[in-house]
């Protein structure tokens, strides 16, 4: 699926709730649904910078084919936090972004988050902290694909 067939999927998911409490309590699910994160990726350098609460993000490039058959190379992202709406929030991100080339990531207009309300949503900081980890799962493509060249 491309980036942005799995954001039109999340909005369809979000926009059968009316409610916020609704909405939260799927972020929530979504976040405690995601695989535990390997105690040992669970370092100082993993943990991203500006999230109020404690989050690590782990990327891993990865040779795959594609429903062709060609050889290609993705990144492969896992995450964990200490806070369970946060943890639903790069869940998220996780869904959109994790399986797809740096290039692919880069190029990516996240637009899900304005759709489904989340940035209106969210309180200043963790407003902050969705930033944050979107910058640092772009970060992470520009360090793939320079990597790549």
């Amino acid at each position: 699926m491309t980036i942005n067939e799995i954001q039109d999927e999340i909005i369809e998911e979000f926009s059968g709730f009316d409610d916020w409490m609704d909405k939260y309590q799927l972020l929530i699910d979504l976040g405690n649904d995601q695989e535990p994160l390997d105690e040992k990726y669970k370092v100082e350098s993993n943990l991203i910078d500006g999230c109020q609460s404690r989050v690590w993000l782990q990327a891993d490039l990865v040779e795959t084919r594609n429903e062709v058959g060609e050889m290609r190379n993705v990144i492969h992202f896992q995450a964990e936090s200490d806070a369970l709406i946060v943890k639903g929030i790069v869940a998220l991100l996780i869904r959109v972004l994790s399986g797809h080339t740096p290039d692919e990531i880069l190029n990516a207009d996240l637009y899900f988050i304005e759709q489904i309300g989340l940035k209106e949503h969210l309180s200043p900081t963790r407003s902050n902290g969705l930033l944050a980890m979107v910058k640092q799962m772009r970060m992470y493509a520009l360090a793939f694909k320079a990597k790549e060249n």
